[in-house]
């Protein structure tokens, strides 16, 4: 059967530890595997904005032997000029894998089902899995473990690296919990909701957040930034976190509004670390799909 990452629990927990193990590997060592030699070409298509998702792909699909094809979202028209079923098919004869970062997840879903190779989400509105795998890597290893660790994801957590941190943080058997206003919780998993943010980072082994004002919530920004206010990741908050406690961000952040530019550019902030490690991990999840599919 083909398999897809398109949800952070496509993967098992066992599934979760092998592609995070790899990815180790294969940051120590970036030209161990080379799936793609020829080269073959993996497509990229990027419905939304995008600097870390598109240079991390483009670098790890070279590096694993490939050619990083661009599709440029917009001039393609999927699901308007061409329905999303034919643009599966077509790229489906063209590339040995498809990575897309869109809007509905019944996008990404579709393409899966008519693609005929391994489709991976690179972003869409209700997860972002490439995301998770290079944090819960970053966190291997700072941490030198991610079971039993206390992650405090503060701020929108309604948002899909909120869904993708209960589900994904689930599956690495760590203890997550949210801290966000009434009706910004995750929409999966069953991870602890609280409405006080110190509650939520008291003790917390690591500390996330995310932007307040997710791609497509720009109207809203004035409002969001009133309900989020007390939110905010402030070394005042961090106080309340183990004195050894990391501080996460997916960027871009905004100094100043989810967290204060003292944590971001201070020592507790791993956020370089988690960016490079998008290479790392993703490089990983194509290596173990391609893997799958000749088994």
């Amino acid at each position: 059967m083909m398999r897809h990452f398109l949800r952070d629990d496509d993967l098992t927990a066992a599934e979760q530890a092998e592609v995070l193990a790899l990815a180790a590997t294969l940051k120590a060592k970036p030209f161990e595997h080379q799936p793609f030699a020829g080269p073959q070409t993996v497509a990229m298509i990027f419905d939304k904005p995008t600097l870390r998702t598109q240079a991390s792909f483009a670098a790890g699909i070279a590096e694993l032997g490939g050619h990083p094809l661009l599709v440029e979202g917009k001039l393609a028209g999927i699901g308007h000029r061409e329905s999303v079923a034919d643009v599966a098919r077509v790229l489906g004869r063209q590339a040995s894998a498809i990575v897309w970062r869109t809007f509905e997840q019944s996008r990404i879903d579709e393409m899966a089902a008519y693609a005929g190779v391994p489709v991976i989400n690179a972003l869409t509105d209700d997860f972002h899995p490439c995301q998770l795998l290079a944090d819960l890597l970053t966190v291997q290893e700072h941490k030198g473990t991610l079971a039993g660790l206390k992650v405090a994801f503060v701020g929108d957590a309604a948002c899909n690296m909120g869904n993708s941190w209960a589900l994904a943080g689930g599956l690495a058997g760590m203890e997550v919990v949210f801290g966000c206003p009434e009706g910004y919780a995750p929409a999966y998993g069953d991870a602890a909701v609280t409405t006080d943010p110190v509650a939520a980072v008291t003790g917390a082994d690591v500390v996330v957040t995310d932007t307040w004002i997710s791609m497509g919530k720009e109207e809203e920004a004035e409002a969001r930034r009133a309900v989020f206010a007390p939110y905010a990741v402030t070394s005042e908050l961090m106080a309340h976190a183990q004195p050894d406690a990391i501080v996460l961000h997916c960027l871009p952040a905004y100094r100043g509004s989810e967290i204060s530019a003292e944590v971001l550019d201070g020592p507790q902030s791993v956020v370089w670390d988690e960016a490079e490690n998008r290479r790392h991990a993703q490089k990983a999840i194509l290596v173990w799909l391609e893997a799958r599919r000749h088994e």
